[in-house]
Protein backbone atom coordinates (compact mmCIF):
# COMPACT_ATOMS: atom_id res chain seq x y z
CA UNK A 1 0.00 0.00 0.00
CA UNK A 2 1.25 3.49 -0.88
CA UNK A 3 1.43 6.22 1.72
CA UNK A 4 -2.16 6.81 2.83
CA UNK A 5 -3.95 10.04 2.13
CA UNK A 6 -6.53 9.41 4.87
CA UNK A 7 -6.33 7.90 8.34
CA UNK A 8 -9.68 6.73 9.69
CA UNK A 9 -9.72 6.34 13.49
CA UNK A 10 -12.55 3.93 14.31
CA UNK A 11 -13.80 1.13 12.06
CA UNK A 12 -17.29 0.54 13.39
CA UNK A 13 -20.75 1.07 11.94
CA UNK A 14 -19.81 4.45 10.43
CA UNK A 15 -16.03 4.41 10.23
CA UNK A 16 -15.71 1.24 8.16
CA UNK A 17 -18.35 2.18 5.55
CA UNK A 18 -16.82 5.65 5.26
CA UNK A 19 -13.33 4.20 4.90
CA UNK A 20 -14.55 1.75 2.24
CA UNK A 21 -16.32 4.53 0.31
CA UNK A 22 -13.24 6.73 0.28
CA UNK A 23 -10.96 3.83 -0.64
CA UNK A 24 -13.22 2.70 -3.48
CA UNK A 25 -12.83 6.19 -4.88
CA UNK A 26 -9.14 5.51 -5.36
CA UNK A 27 -7.81 7.13 -2.19
CA UNK A 28 -5.40 5.21 0.04
CA UNK A 29 -6.99 4.81 3.46
CA UNK A 30 -5.32 3.57 6.64
CA UNK A 31 -8.03 2.43 9.04
CA UNK A 32 -7.36 2.21 12.77
CA UNK A 33 -9.23 0.18 15.38
CA UNK A 34 -8.20 -0.98 18.86
CA UNK A 35 -9.77 -4.41 18.27
CA UNK A 36 -7.22 -6.73 16.65
CA UNK A 37 -9.96 -9.10 15.46
CA UNK A 38 -11.63 -6.23 13.61
CA UNK A 39 -8.31 -5.29 12.01
CA UNK A 40 -7.59 -8.87 10.93
CA UNK A 41 -11.11 -9.33 9.54
CA UNK A 42 -10.89 -6.19 7.41
CA UNK A 43 -7.43 -7.04 6.12
CA UNK A 44 -8.88 -10.35 4.87
CA UNK A 45 -11.36 -8.28 2.87
CA UNK A 46 -14.21 -9.26 5.18
CA UNK A 47 -16.51 -7.32 7.52
CA UNK A 48 -17.49 -7.68 11.17
CA UNK A 49 -20.86 -5.90 11.01
CA UNK A 50 -24.06 -6.35 9.03
CA UNK A 51 -24.63 -3.66 6.41
CA UNK A 52 -25.90 -4.25 2.85
CA UNK A 53 -23.22 -4.00 0.12
CA UNK A 54 -20.50 -3.10 2.63
CA UNK A 55 -18.89 -6.52 2.18
CA UNK A 56 -18.34 -5.90 -1.54
CA UNK A 57 -16.96 -2.42 -0.98
CA UNK A 58 -14.48 -3.59 1.65
CA UNK A 59 -13.43 -6.60 -0.39
CA UNK A 60 -12.82 -4.47 -3.48
CA UNK A 61 -10.93 -1.76 -1.58
CA UNK A 62 -8.69 -4.26 0.24
CA UNK A 63 -7.99 -6.39 -2.83
CA UNK A 64 -6.95 -3.31 -4.82
CA UNK A 65 -4.71 -2.13 -1.99
CA UNK A 66 -6.58 1.08 -1.22
CA UNK A 67 -7.71 0.04 2.27
CA UNK A 68 -5.59 -1.36 5.08
CA UNK A 69 -6.39 -1.70 8.77
CA UNK A 70 -4.10 -1.53 11.79
CA UNK A 71 -4.20 -0.82 15.51
CA UNK A 72 -2.03 2.30 15.26
CA UNK A 73 -2.18 5.36 12.98
CA UNK A 74 0.42 6.51 10.48
CA UNK A 75 1.30 9.80 8.83
CA UNK A 76 -1.31 11.10 6.40
CA UNK A 77 -2.78 14.39 5.22
CA UNK A 78 -6.34 13.91 6.50
CA UNK A 79 -7.44 12.41 9.81
CA UNK A 80 -11.04 11.44 10.48
CA UNK A 81 -12.14 10.72 14.05
CA UNK A 82 -15.08 8.30 13.96
CA UNK A 83 -15.10 6.75 17.44
CA UNK A 84 -17.91 6.17 19.97
CA UNK A 85 -19.09 8.96 22.26
CA UNK A 86 -21.11 7.16 24.93
CA UNK A 87 -22.57 8.74 28.04
CA UNK A 88 -21.37 8.25 31.58
CA UNK A 89 -23.39 7.99 34.77
CA UNK A 90 -26.02 10.70 35.17
CA UNK A 91 -26.24 10.76 31.35
CA UNK A 92 -23.21 12.97 30.90
CA UNK A 93 -21.47 12.67 27.52
CA UNK A 94 -18.09 10.97 27.40
CA UNK A 95 -15.62 12.33 24.83
CA UNK A 96 -12.69 10.31 26.15
CA UNK A 97 -12.52 8.22 22.96
CA UNK A 98 -12.30 11.36 20.83
CA UNK A 99 -9.57 12.64 23.13
CA UNK A 100 -7.69 9.33 22.97
CA UNK A 101 -7.92 9.22 19.18
CA UNK A 102 -6.59 12.76 19.00
CA UNK A 103 -3.75 11.85 21.36
CA UNK A 104 -2.81 8.94 19.08
CA UNK A 105 -2.30 11.18 16.06
CA UNK A 106 -0.74 14.14 17.88
CA UNK A 107 2.87 13.17 17.02
CA UNK A 108 1.92 12.68 13.36
CA UNK A 109 0.25 16.00 12.65
CA UNK A 110 2.01 18.48 10.40
CA UNK A 111 1.32 21.88 8.91
CA UNK A 112 -1.60 21.91 6.46
CA UNK A 113 -3.21 18.68 7.68
CA UNK A 114 -6.97 18.31 7.86
CA UNK A 115 -8.44 17.02 11.14
CA UNK A 116 -12.16 16.17 11.14
CA UNK A 117 -14.37 14.87 13.93
CA UNK A 118 -17.40 12.89 12.74
CA UNK A 119 -18.28 11.39 16.13
CA UNK A 120 -21.44 12.78 17.69
CA UNK A 121 -20.15 15.28 20.22
CA UNK A 122 -21.26 17.85 22.80
CA UNK A 123 -21.21 21.45 21.66
CA UNK A 124 -17.68 22.82 21.85
CA UNK A 125 -15.86 19.48 21.46
CA UNK A 126 -14.11 20.50 18.24
CA UNK A 127 -12.84 23.66 19.88
CA UNK A 128 -11.68 21.66 22.93
CA UNK A 129 -9.70 19.31 20.69
CA UNK A 130 -8.23 22.28 18.84
CA UNK A 131 -7.07 23.77 22.14
CA UNK A 132 -5.65 20.41 23.23
CA UNK A 133 -3.75 19.93 19.96
CA UNK A 134 -2.24 23.41 20.05
CA UNK A 135 -1.29 23.11 23.72
CA UNK A 136 0.60 19.90 22.96
CA UNK A 137 1.93 21.04 19.57
CA UNK A 138 2.22 24.84 19.86
CA UNK A 139 4.32 25.03 16.71
CA UNK A 140 1.20 24.02 14.74
CA UNK A 141 -1.02 26.75 16.20
CA UNK A 142 -3.14 28.15 13.37
CA UNK A 143 -1.51 25.87 10.81
CA UNK A 144 -4.02 23.00 10.82
CA UNK A 145 -7.47 22.74 9.29
CA UNK A 146 -9.91 21.55 11.97
CA UNK A 147 -13.58 20.81 11.33
CA UNK A 148 -16.65 18.90 12.43
CA UNK A 149 -18.89 16.93 10.04
CA UNK A 150 -21.50 14.62 11.59
CA UNK A 151 -22.80 11.54 9.82
CA UNK A 152 -26.55 11.28 9.29
CA UNK A 153 -27.08 7.83 7.79
CA UNK A 154 -29.67 5.13 8.31
CA UNK A 155 -28.39 1.68 9.33
CA UNK A 156 -29.30 -0.74 6.59
CA UNK A 157 -28.83 1.93 3.91
CA UNK A 158 -25.49 3.40 4.94
CA UNK A 159 -23.54 2.90 1.72
CA UNK A 160 -26.14 4.77 -0.34
CA UNK A 161 -26.74 7.56 2.16
CA UNK A 162 -23.04 8.26 2.72
CA UNK A 163 -22.92 9.31 -0.92
CA UNK A 164 -26.32 10.90 -1.47
CA UNK A 165 -27.25 12.59 1.82
CA UNK A 166 -26.49 16.27 2.37
CA UNK A 167 -23.72 16.98 4.88
CA UNK A 168 -23.27 19.83 7.35
CA UNK A 169 -19.62 20.88 7.63
CA UNK A 170 -18.35 23.33 10.21
CA UNK A 171 -14.76 24.44 10.62
CA UNK A 172 -13.10 26.35 13.43
CA UNK A 173 -12.51 29.04 10.82
CA UNK A 174 -13.42 29.73 7.20
CA UNK A 175 -10.31 28.10 5.75
CA UNK A 176 -10.93 24.91 7.71
CA UNK A 177 -14.52 24.77 6.48
CA UNK A 178 -13.44 25.19 2.87
CA UNK A 179 -10.73 22.52 3.22
CA UNK A 180 -13.19 20.03 4.72
CA UNK A 181 -15.81 20.79 2.05
CA UNK A 182 -13.23 20.16 -0.67
CA UNK A 183 -12.42 16.80 0.93
CA UNK A 184 -16.03 15.58 1.15
CA UNK A 185 -16.83 16.87 -2.34
CA UNK A 186 -14.67 14.07 -3.74
CA UNK A 187 -16.96 11.38 -2.37
CA UNK A 188 -20.36 12.93 -1.56
CA UNK A 189 -23.02 13.75 -4.16
CA UNK A 190 -25.37 15.38 -1.65
CA UNK A 191 -25.16 19.11 -1.02
CA UNK A 192 -22.44 20.26 1.38
CA UNK A 193 -23.68 22.96 3.75
CA UNK A 194 -21.07 25.25 5.28
CA UNK A 195 -21.28 26.53 8.85
CA UNK A 196 -19.11 26.76 11.96
CA UNK A 197 -18.08 23.87 14.20
CA UNK A 198 -20.46 24.65 17.09
CA UNK A 199 -23.47 24.88 14.81
CA UNK A 200 -22.54 21.64 13.06
CA UNK A 201 -22.21 19.89 16.43
CA UNK A 202 -25.59 21.23 17.56
CA UNK A 203 -27.20 20.31 14.23
CA UNK A 204 -26.42 16.63 14.76
CA UNK A 205 -27.83 16.70 18.28
CA UNK A 206 -30.95 18.57 17.21
CA UNK A 207 -31.71 16.19 14.34
CA UNK A 208 -31.79 13.18 16.63
CA UNK A 209 -33.48 15.00 19.48
CA UNK A 210 -36.25 16.01 17.11
CA UNK A 211 -36.78 12.39 16.15
CA UNK A 212 -36.76 11.37 19.81
CA UNK A 213 -39.45 13.92 20.67
CA UNK A 214 -41.64 12.77 17.77
CA UNK A 215 -41.25 9.11 18.72
CA UNK A 216 -42.05 9.97 22.34
CA UNK A 217 -45.37 11.44 21.20
CA UNK A 218 -46.20 8.19 19.39
CA UNK A 219 -45.13 6.09 22.37
CA UNK A 220 -47.18 8.22 24.73
CA UNK A 221 -50.19 7.74 22.46
CA UNK A 222 -49.66 3.97 22.63
CA UNK A 223 -49.79 4.10 26.44
CA UNK A 224 -52.99 6.15 26.38
CA UNK A 225 -54.59 3.91 23.76
CA UNK A 226 -53.79 0.79 25.76
CA UNK A 227 -55.78 2.19 28.69
CA UNK A 228 -58.54 3.51 26.44
CA UNK A 229 -58.90 0.19 24.57
CA UNK A 230 -58.08 1.82 21.22
CA UNK A 231 -55.91 0.33 18.47
CA UNK A 232 -53.04 2.81 18.34
CA UNK A 233 -51.97 1.71 14.85
CA UNK A 234 -55.42 2.39 13.44
CA UNK A 235 -55.62 5.67 15.31
CA UNK A 236 -52.30 6.96 13.95
CA UNK A 237 -53.19 5.85 10.43
CA UNK A 238 -56.46 7.80 10.60
CA UNK A 239 -54.88 10.88 12.20
CA UNK A 240 -52.23 10.93 9.49
CA UNK A 241 -54.97 11.37 6.88
CA UNK A 242 -54.94 15.02 7.99
CA UNK A 243 -52.80 16.91 5.44
CA UNK A 244 -50.62 18.52 8.14
CA UNK A 245 -50.30 15.61 10.58
CA UNK A 246 -47.51 13.04 10.38
CA UNK A 247 -47.33 11.00 13.58
CA UNK A 248 -44.54 8.43 13.71
CA UNK A 249 -44.99 4.79 14.71
CA UNK A 250 -44.67 3.69 18.35
CA UNK A 251 -42.35 0.92 19.45
CA UNK A 252 -40.91 -0.63 22.58
CA UNK A 253 -38.65 2.36 23.19
CA UNK A 254 -35.80 4.05 21.36
CA UNK A 255 -32.34 2.58 20.84
CA UNK A 256 -29.16 2.94 18.87
CA UNK A 257 -26.16 5.15 19.43
CA UNK A 258 -27.86 8.26 18.05
CA UNK A 259 -31.49 8.95 18.93
CA UNK A 260 -31.28 7.28 22.35
CA UNK A 261 -28.06 9.09 23.27
CA UNK A 262 -27.72 12.44 21.52
CA UNK A 263 -30.53 14.27 23.41
CA UNK A 264 -28.58 13.76 26.64
CA UNK A 265 -25.73 15.80 25.16
CA UNK A 266 -28.06 18.79 25.07
CA UNK A 267 -29.81 18.07 28.38
CA UNK A 268 -26.49 17.66 30.22
CA UNK A 269 -25.28 21.12 29.19
CA UNK A 270 -28.61 22.95 29.16
CA UNK A 271 -30.86 21.20 31.73
CA UNK A 272 -33.16 24.16 32.45
CA UNK A 273 -33.71 25.00 28.79
CA UNK A 274 -34.34 21.48 27.43
CA UNK A 275 -37.56 20.44 29.18
CA UNK A 276 -39.29 18.89 26.16
CA UNK A 277 -36.13 17.08 25.06
CA UNK A 278 -35.53 15.69 28.54
CA UNK A 279 -39.15 14.62 28.99
CA UNK A 280 -39.12 12.83 25.64
CA UNK A 281 -36.15 10.78 26.83
CA UNK A 282 -38.09 9.87 29.98
CA UNK A 283 -41.16 8.81 27.97
CA UNK A 284 -39.17 6.63 25.60
CA UNK A 285 -37.24 5.01 28.43
CA UNK A 286 -40.47 4.40 30.33
CA UNK A 287 -42.01 2.71 27.30
CA UNK A 288 -39.41 -0.06 27.53
CA UNK A 289 -40.12 -0.53 31.24
CA UNK A 290 -43.87 -0.58 30.49
CA UNK A 291 -43.41 -3.26 27.82
CA UNK A 292 -41.48 -5.45 30.25
CA UNK A 293 -44.22 -5.05 32.84
CA UNK A 294 -46.83 -5.89 30.21
CA UNK A 295 -45.04 -9.16 29.49
CA UNK A 296 -44.91 -9.95 33.20
CA UNK A 297 -48.63 -9.28 33.68
CA UNK A 298 -49.57 -11.29 30.59
CA UNK A 299 -47.49 -14.20 31.88
CA UNK A 300 -49.32 -14.16 35.24
CA UNK A 301 -52.73 -13.96 33.53
CA UNK A 302 -51.84 -16.98 31.41
CA UNK A 303 -50.87 -18.99 34.50
CA UNK A 304 -54.17 -18.13 36.20
CA UNK A 305 -56.23 -19.06 33.15
CA UNK A 306 -54.39 -22.23 32.13
CA UNK A 307 -52.91 -23.50 35.40
CA UNK A 308 -49.42 -23.85 33.95
CA UNK A 309 -46.33 -21.86 33.07
CA UNK A 310 -46.37 -20.37 29.55
CA UNK A 311 -43.72 -20.75 26.87
CA UNK A 312 -42.68 -17.26 25.83
CA UNK A 313 -41.00 -16.12 22.61
CA UNK A 314 -39.16 -12.79 22.82
CA UNK A 315 -38.86 -11.71 19.21
CA UNK A 316 -35.96 -9.38 18.44
CA UNK A 317 -32.91 -7.90 20.17
CA UNK A 318 -31.68 -5.24 17.73
CA UNK A 319 -32.57 -1.58 18.23
CA UNK A 320 -34.41 -1.38 14.89
CA UNK A 321 -35.61 -3.72 12.12
CA UNK A 322 -33.33 -5.78 9.89
CA UNK A 323 -29.94 -4.91 11.41
CA UNK A 324 -27.59 -6.62 13.87
CA UNK A 325 -26.89 -3.53 16.00
CA UNK A 326 -27.85 -4.02 19.67
CA UNK A 327 -26.47 -0.73 21.01
CA UNK A 328 -28.83 0.88 23.54
CA UNK A 329 -31.52 -1.51 22.30
CA UNK A 330 -34.83 -1.27 24.19
CA UNK A 331 -35.63 -4.80 23.02
CA UNK A 332 -32.50 -6.13 24.69
CA UNK A 333 -33.36 -4.23 27.88
CA UNK A 334 -36.87 -5.73 27.89
CA UNK A 335 -35.53 -9.25 27.39
CA UNK A 336 -33.06 -8.76 30.25
CA UNK A 337 -35.77 -7.43 32.55
CA UNK A 338 -38.22 -10.21 31.66
CA UNK A 339 -35.58 -12.86 32.32
CA UNK A 340 -34.75 -11.27 35.68
CA UNK A 341 -38.36 -11.96 36.67
CA UNK A 342 -38.39 -15.49 35.23
CA UNK A 343 -39.92 -18.21 37.38
CA UNK A 344 -39.36 -21.52 35.57
CA UNK A 345 -41.11 -20.43 32.38
CA UNK A 346 -39.59 -21.57 29.09
CA UNK A 347 -38.21 -18.70 27.02
CA UNK A 348 -37.16 -18.56 23.38
CA UNK A 349 -35.03 -15.56 22.47
CA UNK A 350 -34.91 -14.59 18.82
CA UNK A 351 -32.65 -12.33 16.77
CA UNK A 352 -32.40 -13.41 13.12
CA UNK A 353 -29.61 -10.95 12.28
CA UNK A 354 -26.97 -12.43 14.58
CA UNK A 355 -25.69 -16.00 14.81
CA UNK A 356 -24.97 -16.09 18.51
CA UNK A 357 -25.00 -13.92 21.62
CA UNK A 358 -22.64 -14.11 24.59
CA UNK A 359 -25.51 -13.97 27.09
CA UNK A 360 -28.68 -15.22 25.40
CA UNK A 361 -29.25 -18.59 23.77
CA UNK A 362 -30.87 -17.80 20.45
CA UNK A 363 -33.69 -19.77 18.79
CA UNK A 364 -34.84 -19.81 15.19
CA UNK A 365 -37.76 -17.44 14.79
CA UNK A 366 -40.13 -19.99 13.24
CA UNK A 367 -39.40 -22.54 15.94
CA UNK A 368 -39.82 -19.98 18.71
CA UNK A 369 -43.12 -18.69 17.37
CA UNK A 370 -44.50 -22.18 16.80
CA UNK A 371 -43.68 -23.36 20.33
CA UNK A 372 -44.69 -20.21 22.19
CA UNK A 373 -47.88 -19.66 24.11
CA UNK A 374 -47.04 -15.96 24.30
CA UNK A 375 -45.25 -14.25 21.40
CA UNK A 376 -43.77 -10.86 22.23
CA UNK A 377 -42.79 -8.84 19.15
CA UNK A 378 -40.14 -6.29 20.09
CA UNK A 379 -38.58 -5.51 16.70
CA UNK A 380 -40.33 -5.48 13.31
CA UNK A 381 -37.82 -7.66 11.48
CA UNK A 382 -38.98 -8.66 8.01
CA UNK A 383 -38.85 -12.35 8.93
CA UNK A 384 -41.49 -11.89 11.61
CA UNK A 385 -44.03 -10.46 9.17
CA UNK A 386 -44.40 -13.89 7.56
CA UNK A 387 -45.66 -15.44 10.80
CA UNK A 388 -49.41 -16.06 10.89
CA UNK A 389 -51.25 -15.02 14.01
CA UNK A 390 -53.45 -17.82 15.40
CA UNK A 391 -56.24 -17.69 18.04
CA UNK A 392 -54.46 -20.13 20.34
CA UNK A 393 -51.50 -17.80 20.84
CA UNK A 394 -51.30 -14.67 22.96
CA UNK A 395 -49.54 -11.94 20.99
CA UNK A 396 -48.00 -8.79 22.43
CA UNK A 397 -47.21 -6.66 19.40
CA UNK A 398 -45.11 -3.69 20.51
CA UNK A 399 -43.76 -2.87 17.03
CA UNK A 400 -46.69 -3.15 14.64
CA UNK A 401 -46.15 -6.56 13.07
CA UNK A 402 -49.90 -7.08 12.79
CA UNK A 403 -51.01 -3.45 12.54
Amino acid sequence: MNNPEVVMIGLGYIGLPTAALIAEGGTYVHGVDINQNVVDTINRGEIHIVEPSLDKSVSNAVSKGFLKAATTPVVANTYLIVVPTPFKDKNEPDISFVHAATTAILPLLKEGDLYIIESTSPIGTTEKMMTYIYEERPELNGKLHIAYCPERVLPGNVMYELVHNDRVIGGIDGKSTEKAVAFYAKYVKGELHKTNARTAEMCKLVENSSRDVQIAFANELSLICDKADINVWELINLANKHPRVNILQPGCGVGGHCIAVDPYFIVADYPMESKIIGTAREVNNYKSFWCAEKVQNTKLQFELQHGRKPKIALMGLAFKPDIDDLRESPAKYIVQRVLQNANNEEYYIVEPNIHEHNVFKLTDYKTAFEKADIAVFLVAHKEFKSLTKTPDKVVLDFCGIYK
